[in-house]
């Protein structure tokens, strides 16, 4: 009775001014809530832009460590070999990278992708660390053959990270500047590789390429050590090839990819061949054609991918590369003269049409998947190992009855099938 007199004397003002404070203590939850939200978004996007970041200073490093012997290799093997058995080589590693790429999805569920990145990459360095130390045929070709299968393991552990943090908007300005960052270190690698080489001094090329993976083993512990992994998929080889077959669109990117990597793999076996024994070049003359011709990947391939991104989608550039790409290859069967300038103009407009398509079919490819997918990011990388294992074959057979300035002219005519699969794209935009 006391408690209701008690409140039947308070005004109604008193329950009104009650009512107000409370509706303010609520709305300024709501914002403190809110401000949180953004704030924590803020904090997410920033960690994503610096482990993007990092991975590009990955690629290349990474790159790095890969190309500065790439185009000497042959040439080191022939100490250990005769030159007629170096296609194997390549044939076995590539056979083995596509074993590798066949188990990666269960590997990757069973450990994750740090573990196995971070793993492959220690092995690996290991590989190319014995390369510099020790004249053993046996163990050279064996580490010779582990690098060559790793490194393609520690490209397709980077793509994972790369994918997980990538939106469809910004895949191609994103693979774009990925690709370029990697290719700049291709275009510095001819170089440096002639320089430390020198008359010959292979150990010292394979010390130096050993020391440059070390930057990767940095960015990757400090990173990617608590990456989360995605929910992986589960498919068997035989599964996964019929899942690409029923899908229209990447099953022609995927051949299209193949096309492309046929192309790199027969340039760099058989180009450096061509001007050193054919059209008398020097090796360093030879890297720096090269450094030349590689140019195109570092300033094409960004500014692609983000016009791609918003304005004209991937069909067109990719077409319009693929043709030029044909072009310029099929030119160099007929030029007969050792002129620095002609071949390296003609060599570095085959890599303005090989940039724009790799880029394009990169873009397309990661467009049309999420990180999830681990076993068609296998098939695709699994393309470059297919590409080494067939395309030598194709040389030998062809050079049995055409002279080596022919394998240009064919090689283009090949190339020509990119086009058919491109034009019947569906664009993403």
């Amino acid at each position: 009775m006391r408690e209701r007199k008690i409140a039947k004397k308070l005004p109604w003002r008193f329950f009104f001014v009650i009512f107000i404070y409370n509706v303010k203590i609520e709305r300024k939850k709501s914002f403190l809530i809110l401000e949180y939200k953004k704030t924590s978004k803020k904090m997410t996007a920033n960690i994503k832009k610096r482990k993007i970041s990092a991975l590009y200073l990955m690629a290349f490093f990474l790159n790095l460590h890969v190309a500065i012997p790439t185009y000497i290799n042959s040439t080191f093997l022939e100490n250990f070999i005769p030159k007629e058995f170096v296609g194997i080589i390549y044939t076995i590693g590539a056979l083995l990278a596509i074993f590798a790429f066949i188990i990666l999805p269960n590997l990757l569920e069973k450990y994750g992708n740090y573990r196995v990145g971070i793993t492959a990459l220690f092995v690996e360095f290991i590989a190319i660390l014995g390369l510099s130390i020790t004249k053993d045929p046996i163990f050279i070709l064996v580490s010779f053959i582990i690098s060559l299968v790793l490194i393609r393991v520690v490209s397709f552990n980077a793509d994972i990270f790369l994918e997980s943090l990538s939106s469809d908007s910004k895949t191609g300005g994103i693979r774009g500047f990925f690709l370029s960052t990697s290719s700049a270190a291709w275009v510095a690698a001819p170089v440096l590789g002639g320089f430390l080489l020198g008359n010959g001094n292979f150990s010292r090329l394979y010390l130096v390429s050993a020391l440059v993976s070390l930057p990767v083993f940095f960015f990757l512990i400090t990173k990617f050590k608590n990456f989360r992994d995605p929910n992986y998929d589960r498919m068997s080889f035989w599964k996964t090839l019929r899942l690409i077959w029923i899908k229209n669109d990447i099953r022609k990117i995927v051949l299209i990819n193949t096309l492309l990597r046929f192309f790199y793999s027969w340039m760099v076996i058989y180009t450096p061949i061509y001007l050193k024994e054919v059209m008398g070049f020097s090796w360093s003359e030879i890297g720096l054609i090269f450094s030349i011709m590689l140019t195109p990947f570092v300033f094409l391939q960004a500014p692609l991918g983000k016009i791609a991104d918003k304005y004209l989608g991937e069909k067109e550039l990719l077409s319009a590369g693929i043709f030029i790409l044909v072009l310029a290859t099929a030119v160099l069967s007929f030029i007969k003269i050792p002129s620095f300038i002609l071949w390296a103009l003609v060599l570095f407009l085959t890599r303005v049409g090989a940039s724009s398509s790799e880029v394009m079919s990169e873009t397309y490819f990661f467009k049309k998947i999420d990180g999830t997918d681990s076993n068609l990011v296998g098939f695709f990388r699994m393309t470059g190992p297919i590409a080494y294992v067939i395309s030598p074959l194709v040389a030998t057979f062809i050079l049995g009855f055409a002279g080596l300035h022919y394998l240009f002219l064919i090689l283009g005519i090949i190339m020509l099938f990119g086009l058919w699969f491109s034009f019947s794209l569906k664009d993403t935009l």
